[in-house]
């Protein structure tokens, strides 16, 4: 797993094959058919898909402790490097040689994310009613970003839009009632309360450490709503620490949680350069959200971001699984999914529309110009070559080099 984790670039969409080549054909950990399961089952959950089904390879070798030594293996190394990049980028001043390599990482990174939009939009957008749901879904993330619940009512909606009709996928009348044990996930449901009380109180009467409070229910909240991977998480990001705070009124919003989005897109443009789980970005974003208050917050911000954002992941992945093959029999979870993944291709877009309105792209200027063939090189290379993603950011780096 270790030497697994230092060589897993690409992504969501290339660590799959990597898993399929690894654990299957090499190690027989499991078998294709069980891969294939575990895959479709993490799909069905909010989290980091790819981390999910590592936990569950863990699991299904060692039972429940082997998965949670899993996990620490698989996520450790990209959080301890996101983590010290986040201190690397706030030691820099923005005038800096080095500084300034980052200028093109914001462009390339709306490259990625229109990538992926693209490619979701193509697997998930097949009938006249998911093309409807990703058009609300879209408008109502672009016109109301700023709104703290958009995310999960949408994702409520879509999935309850896509349950009203039978035609697509008929309900099954054959399956068997068995008696299923919720009990475990009171936990995941206790931890969401607790961090959402908590995160409340801190931010009403203006406790002390506020900002750790709600930085830990930001990313536990973000880990238990983002259907769809590591690109649904930029836009929930983006909406919590950048538009959000410039756009409250509240005289509250002064002690807010508040990041560059130059700043957040180039940590999320550097995570692609590294192995392991694009979700590592949290360690990066928690040490940014903290970092005024001084190193040691910084760190602590780092630590609570690597927490908070993988913590619901395992916990449902690992509660879940037990009953999966029960609760896989409802039609209700495949209907509900079809409407999620819709909502899923809405909210990207909107991400996409949102950061192109921000981002200073200009044919009169040559850093415009230059951002606006960034983003379109890096679209073409990652849709029509199998250019390796570390390549693209070096590129992108040393165009910021140049220019």
């Amino acid at each position: 797993m270790f030497f697994y984790t230092l060589t897993a670039f690409g992504g969501p969409q290339g660590h799959l094959g990597m898993i399929l080549n690894t654990f299957v054909k090499k190690r027989n950990y499991l078998t294709e058919e069980e891969l294939i399961e575990y895959n479709s089952f993490c799909q069905l959950l909010p989290g980091a898909s790819s981390t999910q089904l590592i936990t569950l390879i863990g699991y299904k070798r060692g039972g429940l402790l082997l998965a949670i030594i899993t996990l620490l293996v698989w996520i450790t190394p990209a959080c301890i490097i996101m983590g010290l990049f986040s201190f690397l980028l706030t030691s820099l001043h923005q005038d800096s040689f080095l500084y300034n390599i980052f200028t093109f990482i914001e462009p390339m990174t709306i490259g990625f994310l229109l990538f992926s939009t693209t490619k979701v939009f193509s697997i998930s957008i097949n009938n006249t009613i998911t093309k409807i749901i990703m058009l609300f879904a879209g408008v109502l993330t672009f016109v109301f970003l700023k709104t703290p619940w958009i995310f999960p009512i949408l994702i409520i909606a879509g999935g309850l839009a896509t349950n009203f009709s039978n035609k697509r996928i008929p309900k099954k009348t054959d399956v068997k009632p068995k008696q299923v044990r919720w009990t475990n996930i009171w936990l995941f449901l206790l931890i969401f309360i607790i961090a959402g009380v908590l995160s409340e109180n801190a931010r009403k009467q203006n406790w002390e450490n506020r900002k750790a409070y709600n930085l830990f229910e930001n990313f536990y909240r973000f880990g238990s709503f983002v259907f769809g991977g590591g690109d649904v998480l930029l836009p929930m990001m983006l909406d919590q620490y950048v538009a959000r705070p410039i756009n409250s009124t509240s005289p509250q919003s002064e002690a807010a949680i508040k990041i560059n989005k130059a700043d957040l897109l180039t940590g999320y443009g550097i995570v692609r350069s590294i192995p392991g789980p694009v979700f590592s970005v949290a360690s990066f974003v928690g040490g940014m959200a903290l970092e005024k208050e001084g190193k040691k917050s910084q760190l602590v911000g780092c630590i609570i971001g690597s927490i908070a954002i993988f913590l619901p992941s395992a916990l449902l992945v690992l509660f879940f699984f037990p009953v999966w093959q029960y609760l896989k029999q409802y039609t209700l979870v495949y209907r509900a999914l079809e409407g999620i993944n819709a909502v899923v291709v809405g909210v990207m877009l909107a991400a996409v529309l949102y950061l192109l309105s921000e981002t200073p792209i200009s044919f009169f200027t040559y850093k415009g110009s230059i951002s606006f063939l960034v983003i379109a090189g890096t679209y073409c290379l990652l849709r029509f070559t199998k250019t390796p993603t570390p390549l693209i950011v070096i590129l992108c780096l040393l165009l910021g080099w140049i220019f």
